[in-house]
């Protein structure tokens, strides 16, 4: 019907009282309800290009805020550097045991770990001792030289490889690279940070609430 009063000009109302004592037969009821169908599926094209649209502005404004933000920050101050570590640590670094370790998947996180460690503290690589944890079907020579590359590290340091053998059978997603946890030793360094990220979040926390 809508077809028909675009093409002809005509309205549609007026169309309905002409149609309205017409019985369709199977082949063309079956002919709109195709027709409707490959509609429903351009107007979903449409809209998810539309949403994808918009999901990259607002991650390009996100960036942009982002960027604006840094630039009011001095990452050459050690101060604000250690406090940065700091909150990560508290967010992914071991709290017990005797060293000071962290672990995550993402390689970045890491190697923001270990610059930080060899900028603040001046901690020696070599004393340095990395562990992986993977899925089940995951190649760990393989996964060693990828951590190794991405971490500016000697493959040598990556000794211990555990898998989970509850992931058998369940395929692994390529980008996953699995967790790498890194063990510097010292637990002098733990103490420090969780230190300062407690004292920081406290003393943050009472300035804003006024207290």
């Amino acid at each position: 019907m809508v077809t028909i009063a675009k093409k002809y000009g005509v309205p549609k109302s007026t169309l309905s009282g002409w149609c309205r004592h017409l019985t369709l037969s199977e082949r063309h009821k079956k002919r709109l309800f195709n027709n409707k169908l490959r509609a429903l599926r351009r107007a979903r094209k449409i809209a998810a290009l539309w949403h994808k649209t918009q999901k990259v502005k607002r991650l390009d404004q996100a960036m942009q805020d982002a960027k604006n933000v840094l630039r009011n920050v001095d990452l050459s101050n050690a101060y604000i550097l250690e406090a940065l570590l700091a909150i990560l640590y508290m967010g992914e670094g071991r709290k017990s045991g005797d060293d000071t370790r962290l672990g995550s998947s993402d390689p970045l996180i890491l190697k923001f770990f270990l610059s930080c460690l060899k900028t603040i503290y001046h901690f020696d690589y070599k004393k340095l001792r990395c562990e992986l944890h993977l899925r089940a079907d995951q190649d760990p020579e393989k996964l060693k030289r990828f951590w190794a590359r991405s971490l500016g590290l000697s493959v040598k340091h990556f000794k211990y490889v555990s898998k989970d053998k509850r992931t058998a059978g369940s395929k692994t997603y390529n980008h996953y690279k699995g967790v790498c946890n890194l063990l510097c030793g010292h637990v002098a360094i733990k103490r420090r940070l969780l230190s300062i990220s407690s004292l920081l979040c406290k003393k943050a926390a009472d300035n804003l609430l006024g207290a």
